[in-house]
């Protein structure tokens, strides 16, 4: 069978979408190609589980190594568990997608991606989410789709569309966009204190070509399409209207509760009267099916949530749509930790504690591209006692990778350089309360953690999160999200960044899309709330990273040696650094470009290794006097060792200002003797004068 292929120009080079040729047994399968990077994806579909009151969809992506020419490092030698890069990646193709599926659709869904070959300059991630975009489009399944995704970064002034690697990593921003005909749906943003009209700009010019990128899959569904066979579940509008007139009244008057506990516990014996009487328990045949009673619970507690905000401007803790909520912060409040914060905004609570390491410390990324190694690194952690519940206690879940490099990217770009600042940075917030947006509380605390630990950050960095209520063409921003405007509303768009930009931008959308005149509305309101958020933060007492770090961090002192002399401070099979080591209690890094760190908990033994270090990559100078160790003595002089591996020859004219008849009548091997190199021959041999020191020191008696 021959494949059906699209194709279209879209940036410098073709995008081409194909199916028919791989994954045939699959609801739709498809090859998408962009340069020379390829990737593949497939979405199977298998009815619902019994009792099933969610919609089960699956999303796995992963980067194959052959991909790169390369092979799995390890024991093994295969791919084994998802990488954060991977795990990125799923979560970017889950979150635009999964609302674009109708009410009622509870069938088991499955998205497999996985990148086939790279050119290591386009970055396979948004070519997996069209691929996927694309498989769902021609499945037969009820997506209201399609989406199309884009990078965009800005080199010398311009956007530029799947611009390449080495683009992006000079760009003052990246951004990763999807949508669909109507409008943008996600967002992702990773900048340098960039100002929102050049981000907004950035949408708006990605937009386009997203535009075009969904029509080519709605052609390839026109020529291979399966028809649609799902239809929405009749009935549930008479349970519906009994839910309501039971439940609606109470409801309105519990949301008026201001606390999370009590708002909760108060829904709860609603919720319960109503199951009691419309699906008890214990009974053979209820009324009604209690998963069943339990959706029509939440969607008139959902009705009820929107129009307080939409109808009366009321939220459910009774703010107004740009109020904060309290905000309180502390630093150091960890003893012997480098710095720790404590965030607390409303019912939402951040820990976070910086440690600060070396060399040493640093992640080592083995991807599709070349190996290297990350500085800076921020993990969060949200425990299930966080929301005052019982569950499993895992692994770290995707949405805990996906809120970590979130916060990480957001305060990344305020860190200082390695050369002014050689340290490995751990930042980790543990999430003690959450009611809204603890990725937003992880920056703010991150940037109090690493103003207490001595990093001199460039700008302290805060962020919020806004909201949206609609009906409609109605619109209703609402500013600090509580986790049930997050549940109930329409769009959770996160944005931090300074007093002069944004650093990090994440949207999640759950209505169709967004137009671009509420996506500016929604900056400028983040930006008020951002500014207002940062001068509370800086009333801690805490105005500035503190001059000193903390007594227990390693010092890291940094010097330069000439490349040359590495392997004279390495020694012989590493004895020389393994002694130095030894001798100060220091770790010692050497780079390739003859930058030496050292790093050491004792300041002394950090200055020992370095006044080690310089002795021995020392440039010997003419003129310059050294008192030396003679290592050997011949009939014709004497060898000194004026710096370690170093030796010259004094010649025994020079020993002395007066007549020397033997050597052994100056100098024996072990003894120290001031020298003067009077010259340093085109081979490297250094002359040595005893008897220049000894003119001029009794010159200057």
């Amino acid at each position: 069978m021959e494949p059906t292929v699209v194709e279209r120009k879209i940036g410098r080079h073709t995008l081409r979408i194909e199916t028919g040729k791989l994954g045939r047994q699959a609801a739709g399968a498809v090859l998408v190609r962009y340069a020379d990077t390829v990737v593949f994806a497939a979405a199977v579909t298998g009815p619902p589980r019994e009792g099933i009151d969610f919609f089960p969809l699956t999303v796995d992506y992963r980067e194959k190594a052959y991909a790169a020419g390369k092979i799995p490092g390890g024991f093994f030698k295969r791919e084994s568990r998802p990488t954060t890069k991977e795990v990125l990646t799923m979560r970017m193709i889950d979150r635009p997608m999964r609302p674009l599926f109708p009410d009622g659709f509870f069938d088991e869904v499955l998205i497999q991606a996985m990148c086939l070959a790279t050119d290591q300059e386009h970055d396979p991630d948004v070519l997996a989410s069209i691929a996927s975009s694309t498989a769902l489009t021609i499945s037969g399944l009820p997506f209201e789709g399609p989406v199309g995704t884009v990078r965009v970064a800005q080199v010398n002034g311009e956007y530029v569309l799947f611009p390449t690697l080495s683009e992006v990593s000079q760009s003052p921003f990246e951004l990763v966009l999807c949508g669909h005909k109507e409008g943008v749906n996600m967002i992702e943003v990773g900048a340098s204190e960039v100002p929102e009209s050049v981000i907004t700009g950035a949408i708006e010019f990605g937009y386009r070509a997203i535009r075009d990128i969904c029509a080519m899959q709605i052609e390839l569904r026109e020529k291979k399409g399966k028809p649609v066979t799902w239809t929405a579940p009749e009935g549930g509008k008479e349970l519906l209207a009994k839910v309501r007139e039971r439940a609606l009244r109470p409801m309105r008057d519990a949301k008026r509760i201001q606390g999370k506990q009590d708002r909760n516990a108060a829904m709860e014996k609603i919720n319960e009267a109503v199951l009691a009487e419309l699906s008890p328990e214990g009974v053979e045949n209820p009324p009604y099916e209690r998963n069943a009673v339990k959706r029509a619970l939440e969607k008139t507690e959902e009705e009820v949530v929107r129009k307080m905000v939409l109808d009366e401007g009321i939220r459910p803790d009774g703010r107004g749509l740009k109020e904060i909520r309290p905000i309180t912060c502390e630093v150091g409040v960890l003893p012997r930790v480098h710095g720790s914060a404590i965030f607390q905004r409303g019912e939402t609570q951040a820990l976070v504690v910086a440690t600060l390491g070396t060399g040493r410390d640093e992640q080592i990324i083995d991807g599709l591209t070349e190996e290297y190694s990350k500085k800076f690194l921020l993990h969060y952690n949200f425990p299930p006692l966080a929301t005052g519940e019982v569950k499993r206690v895992g692994a770290v879940g995707r949405r805990e990778i996906g809120h970590g490099a979130l916060a990480e990217k957001s305060l990344e770009a305020v860190l200082p350089s390695p050369e002014k600042f050689p340290y490995t940075v751990r930042l980790v917030s543990e999430i003690f309360e959450s009611n809204g947006s603890s990725s937003m509380a992880s920056v703010c605390g991150g940037t109090l953690a690493l103003m207490d630990a001595g990093v001199p950050i460039r700008q302290p960095v805060a962020g919020i999160s806004v909201g949206m209520f609609s009906e409609g063409d109605h619109r209703v921003l609402v500013v600090d999200i509580l986790g049930e405007e997050d549940h109930f509303g329409d769009m959770d768009f996160k944005v931090s960044g300074t007093q002069k930009g944004v650093t990090g931008v994440q949207l999640d959308l759950k209505t169709h899309f967004l137009p671009q005149e509420t996506i500016v509305q929604s900056f400028e309101m983040a930006r008020e709330a951002r500014l207002s958020i940062l001068r509370t933060m800086l009333t801690t007492g805490l105005k500035a990273p503190r001059a000193e770090l903390s007594q227990y961090a390693p010092r890291i002192l940094t010097i330069k040696i000439n490349p040359e002399k590495i392997g004279r401070v390495i020694g012989p099979g590493g004895s020389g650094i393994r002694g130095l080591e030894a001798d100060s209690g220091a770790k010692i890094e050497i780079g390739q470009d003859g930058t030496v760190l050292i790093a050491c908990m004792d300041a002394a033994g950090a200055q020992r290794a370095r006044d080690a270090i310089e002795a021995i990559a020392e440039e010997v100078k003419v003129g310059k006097v050294y008192t030396g160790r003679v290592s050997s003595t011949k009939d014709f002089g004497a060898f000194i060792e004026i710096i370690p591996g170093q030796d010259g020859l004094c010649h025994i004219s020079e020993l002395s200002d007066e007549y020397v008849k033997n050597v052994g009548d100056v100098c024996k091997i072990g003894d120290q003797l001031r020298v003067k190199v009077i010259a340093v021959d085109d081979q490297g041999r250094v002359k040595l004068s005893r008897k220049a020191v000894m003119i001029e020191e009794k010159a200057k008696a």
